[in-house]
């Protein structure tokens, strides 16, 4: 067992927003870990969305004496090269953010994950949007006793994009909230996309968009930047829903421009990750950590409206 914690990240693309603010803030907590007999060091790689630049990178950083991997997959579906070069240099993986598929965590006991549910996001992302329809008469702006909506979803086939749209409009449905999806648009995480992808479909929809559920609060803002630049009065905006809580989400819910957001606790998340990492490399403190069927470790989301959105933002020591 070492004395040193070397830990290795790579994230699929670090121009992610939530990823960004995770990582930042498990440097912070693997730091604390760290003294004068017990040296910590992070690594940072970001793949820019290439599995095959991933699996470079995996390659040098173990090669660079990392001994711990942080990893974000760009392809949750393909960690097999990943999995194997780990395996065979003795390794452990803590996978984050992005879930593998639970077969491919089997190949190896050096394996692990930590991050929250997509379904609870989901599903609180919904009852956010219940609470506030239910509310205000006036989001059925057409008064067809109808919510009229559009979607912006994450990425084609991500798991997390499937699981979070379904459940927020199954809990919508399920509240007896009528609803009517006019379109949906990928927008691959990113506000520049979602800003584009929104501008298409107020164009195709005028005002009739009534709800705008994003599967994070990037794409939320996207949304919104959009409906700024085409100079829409207050009246005649929609609402918006993002999911992750990051601080420019935050700042949005604070301003009133965001209705709600479900944060995605990236502190709980940080710890969590410093805490495995520094129990898998000094070989201490393993059984103090509560683990989901041995392998995984899932932190609850939480609901973030204006009532409670001070709670959540950042100290203002580090706020602009």
């Amino acid at each position: 067992m070492s004395d040193k914690v070397h830990a290795g990240v790579i994230c699929y693309n670090q121009s992610d927003t939530f990823l960004d603010e995770l990582i930042t803030c498990f440097k912070e907590k693997l730091s604390d870990y760290g003294s004068e007999e017990f040296k910590t060091t992070v690594t940072l790689r970001d793949a820019a969305g290439s599995q095959r630049t991933q699996n470079d990178q995996v390659k040098e950083l173990i090669d660079a004496g990392c001994n711990v991997l942080c990893v974000n997959l760009v392809d949750r579906a393909d960690p097999s090269e990943i999995i194997d070069l780990a395996r065979d240099n003795n390794v452990p993986i803590i996978f984050f953010n992005r879930e593998p598929v639970a077969e491919d965590l089997m190949q190896w006991d050096g394996l692990y994950y930590v991050g929250a549910e997509a379904k609870q996001s989901g599903v609180m992302q919904g009852e956010l949007a219940v609470d506030v329809i239910q509310a205000d008469s006036r989001i059925d702006r057409n008064k067809d006793g109808r919510i009229q909506y559009v979607v912006l979803e994450g990425e084609p086939g991500h798991q997390d994009a499937i699981i979070r749209t379904e459940n927020a409009v199954d809990t919508l449905k399920n509240n007896g909230i009528e609803l009517e999806k006019l379109s949906y648009g990928i927008a691959n995480w990113n506000r520049a996309q979602a800003l584009n992808r929104m501008l298409l479909l107020i164009s195709q929809y005028q005002n009739k968009i009534e709800l705008v559920l994003a599967n994070n609060d990037d794409m939320a803002l996207g949304a919104i930047d959009a409906y700024k630049k085409l100079n829409y009065s207050e009246s005649a905006l929609p609402v918006f829903f993002g999911i992750d809580g990051t601080d420019v989400g935050l700042q949005a819910v604070l301003d009133g421009e965001m209705s709600g957001t479900v944060y995605n606790d990236k502190e709980g998340q940080a710890e969590a990750m410093a805490e495995l990492a520094v129990a898998l490399v000094s070989g201490k403190g393993m059984e103090d950590i509560k683990f989901e069927k041995d392998k995984y470790i899932y932190l609850p989301y939480s609901k973030v409206t204006m009532d409670n959105v001070e709670d959540y933002l950042p100290e203002p020591a580090n706020y602009r």
